[in-house]
């Protein structure tokens, strides 16, 4: 199958496309790993990416999609595929079905991780990781057994992402609800768009694509 996962930054579409990878054996399509790879194997579309990048400029539709092109060539024709990160805009949306057909695919279905704003905020402000090993904490949700110390490695060492900020989050936020958002109904007129609860833990939100994705 080939499917898309919607939702706005921390609604948790990577550790579910991670899940899928496992348990189906679909590949994750992200277009910033993809774009960090391309960059750095030093090809043709990577110089043309790293010039961008390095100008601090953003990277066209058109080589994401060239990007994307030469990924889905690279694949068997039973692998299944996740977009993740994109479409973002209607115009990305359009490109993806040119793309899809052009390989000899179709998208099966788009799963939206619907969310509680305030509480993703919360989510996210709150979670922090151990400086050493990398174990994952929040300020009320799974906090050390021990004050200050991490539960896998003992390190007294733990880091924040800058980024996880409310302002931040909220804008990010803001930004999915006006370009990406709006993708949505083209795929729910097709019929394909499955809703999913992304506040529930991640076993029943698991569950619950695997449900839609078998029917």
């Amino acid at each position: 199958m080939n499917i898309i996962l919607l939702g706005p930054p921390g609604a948790g579409k990577g550790t579910q496309a991670e899940l899928l990878v496992a348990n189906r054996g679909m590949v994750q399509l992200s277009t910033g790993d993809m774009l960090r790879a391309e960059k750095n194997a030093g090809t043709d579309l990577g110089n043309r990416i790293k010039t961008v990048m390095d100008a601090g400029e953003l990277v066209s539709d058109e080589i994401v999609s060239s990007l994307i092109d030469e990924n889905l060539k690279r694949l068997r024709p039973d692998q299944g595929v996740i977009f993740d990160g994109y479409p973002r805009t209607a115009a990305q949306a359009g490109s993806l079905d040119e793309l899809l057909a052009a390989n000899g695919r179709k998208l099966d279905r788009v799963v939206e991780l619907e969310v509680d704003e305030d509480a993703l905020v919360e989510r996210i402000v709150g979670r922090y990781t151990c400086a050493k090993c990398g174990a994952g904490y929040h300020d009320k949700f799974k906090q050390p057994k021990v004050a200050g110390t991490c539960d896998v490695c003992g390190s007294h060492d733990f880091k924040r992402r800058a980024d996880d900020n409310e302002e931040t989050v909220r804008t990010r936020m803001a930004e999915y609800r006006g370009k990406t958002a709006p993708i949505i109904p083209i795929y729910e007129a097709r019929g394909i768009l499955i809703r999913v609860d992304g506040m529930a833990d991640i076993d029943h939100v698991s569950a619950a694509i695997a449900a839609a994705l078998d029917e």
